[in-house]
């Protein structure tokens, strides 16, 4: 099979990437030999009928130590259009050759054993990194920071399923004192693996940094939360009316702050009642926004900010109300004062937006875990967990069961169990070639 691994022509160059048991022979067809293995060769590429196609580098890497675990080539061409159209129109004439599937190179790499799949996530998350946060988090899963921590817990549920067999099968029957030794030490075993499972579920989710934190701006009516989004993404997103209930729904964008995804929403005017049905609505939503609100910007009065975790109480549109005696009390109430339209205040509320932020994500060198592995590894704890005193925490056969499910979920954080019916949409994720 063979693919553009690199980005869309036109560019500089251009990588076409050939793997599987041909790939050999198409580079002697194309080149006219096979150069050293893993060193750029400087080669003129021509076609059957020896027509021209380019001048290019050329590498050879023999498997099964490669990228995919399979004979892999590598064309480095000039990145015209032209020139590749017809290295790929080349390549496809020769037998047994095809073009790549979406995500076919990863999946080869996976199922050859060169990546397992919480690398390939990781992999995946990489390519499709859009700030600094999302990178540092998908390049610790792509380089396996997860992968060796499952190594570890499965290596200690090794050792304690091997002390449960060697008692069920050698240990005398009559010693019962020696098993409930055993038996002891087994669930202390557990019991800290339990926990440190625990210590990993406490941590952000991969989602967070991936989709982004969510930060809604809310308040009552005509308090400066669309002059504010829009200050904030330097846009125009939202609709500046003096008209009380001009914003009828959560307005969505997204921004990256200091290299921290978000997602900024405005909302509409929180109030008691509204004779209109449609604003009553976006009320609604408003509440629901906030309610489900990583961070919020509350606009309003301090003594009516809803009950949140993380709340910043901002005294907005200072540039109406500055020298208003009454004002300036409530504002001393509030976390910072501030003036979209001036900018007074903007750059205290862009720090304090990333400080709180950086609470939410994984500390340095921590790893966070995806939906689907975090799900393995909430169904592992379990398995770990036994009731003191309940007939399971005094059978050694049950205990062993409990290990052995344990270890099977764990395999499922790495692809070693249960993970076919998802490989088709994680590596459809992948560019061709990737």
């Amino acid at each position: 099979m063979f693919a553009l691994s690199s980005g869309m022509p036109p560019a500089a160059i251009a990588v076409v990437r050939v793997s599987g048991a041909r790939a050999g022979e198409a580079l002697q067809k194309l080149a006219g030999r096979l150069p050293l293995p893993r060193r750029a060769t400087l080669a003129g590429l021509e076609t059957g009928d020896s027509e021209p196609l380019d001048r290019a580098l050329i590498l050879w890497f023999p498997g099964p130590a490669t990228a995919t675990g399979e004979d892999l080539a590598e064309l480095h061409l000039h990145g015209g259009r032209a020139v590749v159209a017809a290295v790929e129109a080349a390549l496809a004439a020769l037998p047994g050759l095809r073009r790549a599937e979406a995500g076919e190179f990863t999946r080869r790499a996976f199922l050859n054993g060169r990546i397992d799949l919480a690398e390939a996530e990781g992999l995946a998350d990489l390519l499709a990194a859009e700030t600094e946060s999302q990178r540092v988090q998908a390049l610790g899963m792509a380089s396996g920071h997860v992968s060796r921590a499952v190594a570890a817990w499965q290596e200690r549920l090794l050792t304690l399923m091997a002390g449960a067999e060697a008692e069920l099968n050698f240990a005398d029957e009559d010693d019962v004192e020696v098993g409930e030794v055993v038996t002891l030490k087994l669930i202390a075993g557990m019991t800290a693996l339990s926990e440190e499972l625990a210590k990993w579920l406490a941590r952000p989710a991969a989602e967070v940094i991936s989709e982004g934190l969510s930060v809604v701006i809310a308040g009552p009516p005509n308090a400066g939360k669309s002059t504010l989004i829009n200050a904030l993404v330097q846009r125009e997103v939202a609709i500046v009316s003096p008209v009380a209930g001009t914003t009828r729904d959560v307005i969505e964008t997204p921004l990256a702050l200091d290299g921290i995804a978000m997602r900024f929403s405005d909302t509409a005017g929180l109030r008691g009642e509204s004779a209109d049905d449609i604003e009553m609505i976006g009320i609604d939503r408003a509440k629901a926004a906030v309610a489900a609100a990583d961070i919020l910007l509350w606009l309003g009065a301090p003594k009516a900010a809803p009950d949140h975790p993380r709340t910043i109480l901002v005294a907005a549109q200072a540039d109406r109300w500055r020298g208003d005696a009454a004002a300036e009390a409530e504002a001393a109430w509030c976390d910072l004062v501030l003036s979209a339209r001036t900018g007074e205040g903007m750059e205290q509320l862009h720090r304090m937006i990333v400080e709180m932020a950086r609470t939410l994500l994984p500390r340095e060198g921590e790893a966070a875990l995806r939906q689907r592995q975090r799900a393995a590894l909430t169904e592992a704890k379990q398995w770990l967990e036994v009731e003191p005193g309940s007939r399971e925490a005094s059978d050694l056969i049950l205990l062993a069961e409990r290990l052995r499910l344990a270890s099977g979920a764990l395999d499922r954080i790495t692809g070693r169990a249960g993970v076919e019916d998802m490989l088709d949409t994680l590596f459809g994720r992948f560019c061709i070639g990737k």
